[in-house]
């Protein structure tokens, strides 16, 4: 069940990028400062549309995070740039190519095997709050720095290290929501007791407005493959150090497990740069749609 609601999450996080897409290309492009970008997408209902898919989205992905574990959970999530591919071909009305269909493919199996092979078991371990403070501090550097490095450089690499700031901070979320769950069975009143709610809170939103950094700064495909390549494997490191994720590892199977990660990756890759993901094709078409009249602001 926990798998079945990662890839509904996936799915639904994938529509809610293309919506968010929409309302970023048409707002502010003079100012590219997280309080001018945001208060150009809150102009567009559009916007709002791929917001509230995106929370859906992540309530999805926290039942899935309460039943299963960070280490198994979050590789599902990359298959969100499978239905991404599979959305804006349907939306445009474009047939898959040859390319499309061996990514598809390829992140499939990959993460198939990975799955199969590592077996993820455990992740009920309460982290200590040393844990705690050493992640979060390593996960803020890694961001800062990410951040830093992508004011300059080109469009492609902006929006790629945005991506991985994103994959960053959203890996850290879903840290803090795989615990928050686990105090769940204690009653609402006690999880606002704890830090875990208040680090969803932050971590998610910068997480939300750099990735709308990210959508603004450059192609599509940059940012959402770097995201979708960084956060699992972010997400794996915090599963086994913070809640004692155990991916079996014996007889051969770690070559096996990191070979599978490698095809799943290549074929991201290869998604990522799919014509109908591809900013010299898909922006301008995400912009034309941004003026229709269902999805303009004065509707």
């Amino acid at each position: 069940m926990d798998i079945v609601l990662a890839l509904i999450a996936a799915g639904a996080n994938a529509l809610a990028t293309i919506l968010q897409r929409i309302g970023v290309e048409e707002a502010t492009k003079s100012d590219s400062s997280s309080r001018a970008l945001m208060a150009g997408v809150l102009k567009r209902p559009v916007w709002f549309m791929g917001l509230a898919l995106a929370g859906t989205s992540f309530v999805l992905q926290a039942f899935a995070l309460s039943m299963g574990n960070l280490s198994t959970i979050q590789p599902i999530m990359v298959t969100e740039i499978l239905f991404l591919v599979i959305i804006l071909g349907l939306w445009f009305q474009q047939t898959l190519h040859i390319r499309d269909w061996l990514g598809a493919i390829g992140t499939a199996v990959g993460l198939g095997v990975f799955l199969f092979v590592s077996a993820a078991r455990g992740g009920n371990q309460r982290p200590a709050p040393e844990d705690w403070i050493l992640l979060i501090g390593a996960s803020f550097g890694a961001a800062a720095i990410t951040w830093s490095i992508a004011h300059k450089g080109a469009r492609s690499w902006r929006a790629a290290c945005y991506g991985v700031c994103a994959a960053i901070s959203f890996a850290l979320t879903a840290a803090f929501v795989k615990a928050a769950s686990d105090l769940w069975s204690q009653g609402p009143s006690v999880i606002f007791t704890h830090f875990e709610p208040y680090g969803i809170a932050i971590t998610g939103f910068l997480g939300l407005v750099v990735s709308q950094h990210a959508l603004e700064s450059g192609p599509v495909a940059a940012s959402q493959s770097a995201l979708l390549i960084v956060n699992p494997v972010a997400s794996i490191v915090m599963g086994v150090y913070l809640f004692g994720d155990r991916l079996r590892v014996a007889h051969g199977r770690m070559a096996l497990e990191i070979a599978a990660l490698v095809v799943m990756f290549i074929s991201l890759n290869v998604l990522s740069h799919s014509s109908l993901i591809n900013s010299s094709t898909t922006d301008e078409r995400l912009s034309s749609h941004a003026r229709i009249p269902l999805l303009n602001e004065d509707s």
